[in-house]
């Protein structure tokens, strides 16, 4: 035995992690990436399998209380004898197949096979039966939340600030100061108004103290901006002709591939708020951004605005601009912010029991 030993290690020498043969790094990160992809693709076979498996029960429980006049207690005596016949599965309590049930009676087979809730989690699924009664609006945060990645606790932030509701509907002159297809995705980058529940400062906070607040809860504040914004930073300086200017807030789309400057005004909006937003923009594109880089877009966040002075005030403008309320509301409890219950949770409130 000690003589197989021998051979085995004379034949069959460790290989040095020192030295790699050439190319194997590239097929590495080729192979990682494959995997990954793979990875991804049964996590959402299952995930669909899953989804359509939820449905078709949903779909049965309906078809057999209203044709064969089954009652509510069969929820709760199905859920005991398939979580008996399924111990290792979770599930199948009696909230979540009343959740399945709801969940038949809102979409159709096609629709889940088909659209973007057949490839949602069921915690997204649960949020959007949870928090949104119209359909329609139900598949255009589905397709969001698949367009962008949204995570459940995000979702219900963007459903409960009506995030789609207010997209693309600051005032702007986009279309007649961009080219398109960038005109438009300018437009949907852009909402109003936007809403800040994370300041921890009163409605009546000057330009400044917002301005801080912001950059101080800067995660939320970029989630509230939406996708594609990065932030650069605040009070920038520039240095024109020899005088000093900061800019309130500067950040970057990563879509548009430019700059955006933003003010924030703590009153009514004024024409000549327009001036001084223009002129932050014109030093950005000269001073700061690449020749790569589209031209500076402007976004003023006023507290309150007047849309046809507004609209009046943007006709003539050379610049692409945007303009927006923003509303201070008071920020929810801690314990309130966090995802929906666990499905454990929500059966035993329905069932009116205690821990």
């Amino acid at each position: 035995m000690g003589k197989l030993k021998k051979n085995i290690q004379q034949n069959d020498p460790p290989v040095s992690i020192t030295q790699t043969p050439e190319g194997y790094a590239e097929w590495l990160n080729d192979l990682k990436l494959r995997i990954h992809t793979a990875q991804q693709r049964t996590t959402l076979s299952v995930n669909r399998e899953l989804i359509l498996l939820y449905w078709q029960i949903g779909r049965e429980i309906l078809t057999r209380q209203e044709k064969l006049g089954w009652g509510a207690k069969v929820i709760e005596r199905l859920a005991h004898d398939l979580r008996n016949a399924f111990p290792e599965m979770k599930g199948f309590s009696r909230a979540n197949l009343m959740y399945m049930r709801a969940f038949a009676d809102a979409w159709s087979e096609e629709q889940i096979v088909q659209q973007a809730v057949g490839q949602l989690p069921w915690g997204h699924n649960l949020v959007l039966l949870s928090k949104l009664k119209i359909a329609d609006e139900r598949l255009a945060y589905a397709e969001a939340t698949l367009a962008h990645g949204w995570s459940r606790n995000i979702l219900t932030i963007h459903i409960e600030s009506r995030l789609l509701e207010r997209t693309g509907k600051a005032i702007n002159n986009f279309e007649q100061n961009l080219p398109k297809p960038q005109s438009d995705l300018a437009r949907e980058s852009l909402k109003d108004p936007y809403k800040f529940d994370f300041l921890g400062i009163g409605g009546d906070a000057v330009e400044r103290e917002m301005e801080l607040a912001l950059v101080t809860h800067i995660t939320q504040f970029l989630i509230e901006l939406g996708a594609g914004f990065a932030y650069v930073g605040r009070q920038v300086h520039l240095e024109i002709g020899g005088d000093d200017f900061f800019i309130d807030l500067l950040f970057y789309h990563l879509k548009l591939r430019c700059y955006v400057v933003i003010e924030i005004k703590a009153a009514k909006f004024k024409p000549e708020h327009l001036g001084q937003l223009g002129f932050y923009m014109t030093a950005v594109d000269k001073d700061i951004k690449d020749k790569h880089d589209a031209p500076t877009i402007g976004l003023l966040l006023c507290k309150s605005k007047n849309k046809v002075v507004a609209e009046y005030a943007l006709h003539d403008s050379n610049k692409p601009i945007g303009i927006a309320e923003y509303q201070i509301v008071n920020s929810l409890p801690e314990e309130l912010k966090t995802s929906l219950p666990s499905i454990e949770q929500i059966e035993k409130e329905l069932e009116g029991k205690d821990d």
